[in-house]
């Protein structure tokens, strides 16, 4: 089994369900929106996403002011949601996905060690959570980053019923 097939249930979770989901990812470099591509059916509850590395990635894809950073930073709780919620919004998903971190080797400039990330889901269900790998092994990171997004949308969809 390779790792992309670690979005197996939740893709068919979400086609059984007939909902759909948008994704803003960072660090992960897009290893969530390829796990969730990667299965069959995709395009039944796939909108689409990206990868919203820069500042200029925000700005240019997701269309977030800079009005609205005032008093946030990347790489926090309160960011990964405005990333779901703004992704949500824009695509008209039933799920918005967000993922902001630093996968490593080093930290990042706020602060944040490496292996540090927010995740937040937006939708029927609400929940934003920070990790923290410990490790600088930047593509171990990416990975864990994914796996940890694809569960708790995965959680949050169970939760609603």
């Amino acid at each position: 089994m390779s790792k992309l097939d670690m979005a197996a249930e939740l893709g068919a979770l979400l086609k059984e369900r007939g909902e759909t989901v948008a994704v803003s990812e960072s660090s992960a470099g897009g290893l969530v929106s390829a796990s969730l591509l990667s299965v069959s059916g995709a395009s039944k509850y796939f909108l689409g996403g990206g990868v919203i590395y820069t500042h200029r990635a925000r700005g240019r894809l997701l269309g977030v002011p800079r009005e609205a950073m005032e008093g946030m930073r990347s790489s926090s709780e309160p960011y990964a949601m405005l990333c779901a919620r703004t992704i949500r919004e824009k695509l008209g998903a039933t799920w918005g996905l967000a993922e902001t971190g630093a996968s490593g080797p080093t930290g990042n400039s706020y602060g944040d060690d490496a292996g540090h990330t927010c995740l937040a889901v937006t939708g029927p269900v609400e929940q934003v959570i920070t990790l923290e790998t410990g490790s600088s092994d930047r593509e171990a990171n990416m990975w864990v980053f994914a796996k940890a997004a694809l569960d708790l949308l995965q959680d949050c969809i169970k939760e609603k019923g």
